[in-house]
């Protein structure tokens, strides 16, 4: 969220950040209640203070003033009873209001209405041309037995898959080879839990607006996370860091899982837009500083597109757009991979900066060099997601006999193979 004296102070820089982002927030609401807790905040603080002052009377009062103190006394416990929980409401409705407050585009960000004006920034790779007829994923998973769709859709329902043999330890390999990678590169791995409490979805921004994505466990009032952010994002929530704990750079995988909900009848068939799915998160937790923030969002982009190059995945990256980037993100590229039989890129990572809005939110703080305590900023960025990632990897490397290359640079997590099937 955003501070609330930067909305009182700056409401024409927050409207127009909820005009770009298309968020359904009325800020002249947000605004009117802001003023009523205020309103009520005053009159109780004034009650209060009338309170003290009634009690102070009574050591000095004559017996026969003592009546109209105790009287105005309870008059004013009255008012108090009265006041106190309409501002317990009134103060929940605007946190209410806050959660639903967009962040601030950078200045540099296109502004647009959806991902069709999203502006590519870089290309790196040539598109394969093969000289004999390419397969999709769906038919090079069934030629060789790497996949079942239909049993498994009876046991798990539509958008459900399992891997089999080959495709068992490629998913695997893909994962430890991306590990591997940010652990060189001095991130903490961790393996993150995939349920999480509704607070650590508040504090990402995934919550309330998204709640129709998450599967939810009402027996233990907890929800099934889509990213490993969500747990991460709350691992220091209420802690206060010392700047020279910073960044703290996290590697993450875990089990995922989203509904679709809303998605409709789009990208059915394969591995595209599944329920349950396996990432590894980039996140970074660093201190109050635009620059340094900067500096690390290259940092996890340039991760993401090393290990493409490595896995030798042609891709490109798109600037996303104020309507397509999400309200808490101030800056965010997607990495999209080429996918032959579609003959498009399609997105497999996704790079944001959230400045201190998921801060703020989750409580993550820090005591800066002067010894005043900071909210931090965040950034996250995939490394690698699977069975999504599977589409281009099988689809490039697919050659004339039906297998499929392995890439060197791979190929010794996979025990020397240079090919699959």
């Amino acid at each position: 969220m955003l501070d609330l004296r930067f909305i009182r102070e700056n409401p024409d820089k927050v409207r127009w950040a909820i005009q770009v982002k298309r968020v359904g927030l009325d800020l002249d609401e947000l605004l009117a209640v802001d003023q009523e807790v205020l309103k009520l905040k005053r009159q109780i603080q004034t009650l209060n203070e009338e309170k003290n002052s009634n009690s102070k009377r009574m050591g000095k009062a004559t017996p026969e003033e003592r009546p109209q103190i105790i009287q105005r006394g309870k008059e004013i416990g009255d008012e108090l009873k009265a006041l106190e929980p309409r501002l317990r409401e009134t103060e929940e409705s605007l946190r209410q209001l806050l959660l639903l407050v967009p962040n601030i585009p950078d200045a540099d960000v296109p502004v647009g209405l959806d991902d069709t004006e999203n502006v590519e920034v870089y290309r790196w790779g040539n598109q394969p041309i093969f000289d004999f007829a390419p397969l999709d994923h769906v038919q090079i998973l069934e030629n060789h037995g790497w996949a079942d769709f239909k049993r498994v859709a009876d046991v798990a329902g539509s958008r459900s898959y399992m891997l089999k043999n080959e495709m068992v330890i490629l998913e695997h390999a893909l994962h430890r080879f991306a590990m591997d990678r940010l652990m060189e590169k001095g991130f903490t791995l961790l393996t993150a839990p995939s349920m999480a409490r509704e607070f650590a979805f508040e504090g990402t921004g995934h919550f309330p607006t998204g709640k129709d994505q998450v599967y939810y466990l009402p027996a233990d009032d907890l929800y099934l996370s889509g990213t490993a952010e969500v747990p991460v994002n709350a691992l220091h929530s209420g802690e206060i860091l010392s700047e020279s704990e910073l960044p703290i750079k996290y590697a993450a995988i875990s089990p995922s899982f989203r509904r679709e909900a809303g998605s409709g009848g789009r990208d059915v068939r394969g591995l595209i837009r599944v329920h349950q799915f396996t990432k590894v998160e980039q996140y970074i937790l660093t201190k109050n500083d635009p620059e340094e923030s900067k500096r690390l969002h290259e940092t996890i982009l340039g991760n993401a597109k090393e290990i493409l190059e490595a896995l030798e995945i042609p891709y490109r990256v798109v600037e996303v757009c104020t309507g397509d980037m999400g309200a808490g993100k101030t800056k965010m590229h997607d990495i999209e991979s080429w996918v032959p039989s579609e003959q498009k890129y399609r997105e497999t990572h996704s790079c944001s900066s959230l400045g201190d809005w998921q801060a703020r939110r989750t409580n993550l703080r820090y005591r800066d060099a002067d010894g005043k305590v900071q909210f931090c900023y965040t950034l996250n960025n995939t490394a690698l997601a699977t069975p999504r990632f599977l589409v281009p990897f099988l689809e490039n490397h697919q050659q004339a006999d039906g297998s499929i290359r392995v890439p060197a640079a791979l190929q010794p997590s996979l025990g020397g193979k240079e090919k699959l099937g």
